[in-house]
């Protein structure tokens, strides 16, 4: 796919990446839930105040200057809590590139393993995240606000950290 390009997140991207969490998780997710009141928007509201506080530990993917996707970062450990890609993109790589950077930058940093999870029922990021060279490590439920409990597939990924001194101009 040409114009592909992977950045540095900004403050203007915010509405942005939180439209494209939720139309993901609209698609991907919603659909193995329990529709309840209010649980769709209560998700948008949640995911906007996500963005909002993380918008420095996300990266994204543009195409042709529109931004596609995003990854982000925990600030404490080698977790990646979200990556999002529209559906209309979708199995185009994008996630694949955007996982791979988010990767890259966790090794410059020195970490030896990434973590991250997603719902057990959502089989199709569970086989993504196997083909990126994920193992599974645990199942788990997860019962976040909003959600009733589901089970959630904890992987992991061996890195390979790092080592020396990175030279400054």
């Amino acid at each position: 796919m040409p114009g592909i390009s992977i950045r540095q997140a900004v403050k203007a991207d915010a509405a942005r990446l939180a439209d494209i969490a939720y139309r993901a998780w609209e698609t991907g997710i919603f659909p193995l839930l329990t529709d309840q009141p209010g649980l769709k928007e209560t998700e948008r509201q949640r995911l906007h105040q996500v963005v909002g506080e993380t918008i420095a530990r996300i990266i994204v993917a543009e195409v042709d200057g529109v931004v596609v996707g995003w990854c982000s970062r925990s600030s404490r450990r080698a977790y990646i809590p979200f990556l999002f890609v529209i559906p209309e993109l979708q199995g185009h790589g994008l996630g694949s590139l955007l996982l791979r950077r988010m990767e890259s930058m966790l090794e410059l940093e020195g970490a030896d393993h990434v973590q991250l999870e997603t719902p057990a029922d959502n089989v199709r990021a569970v086989r993504f995240y196997e083909r990126q060279g994920y193992r599974i490590l645990a199942l788990k439920p997860d019962g976040r606000a909003a959600h009733e409990p589901f089970m959630s597939v904890h992987l992991e990924k061996t890195l390979d950290p790092f080592e020396g001194d990175i030279e400054e101009d």
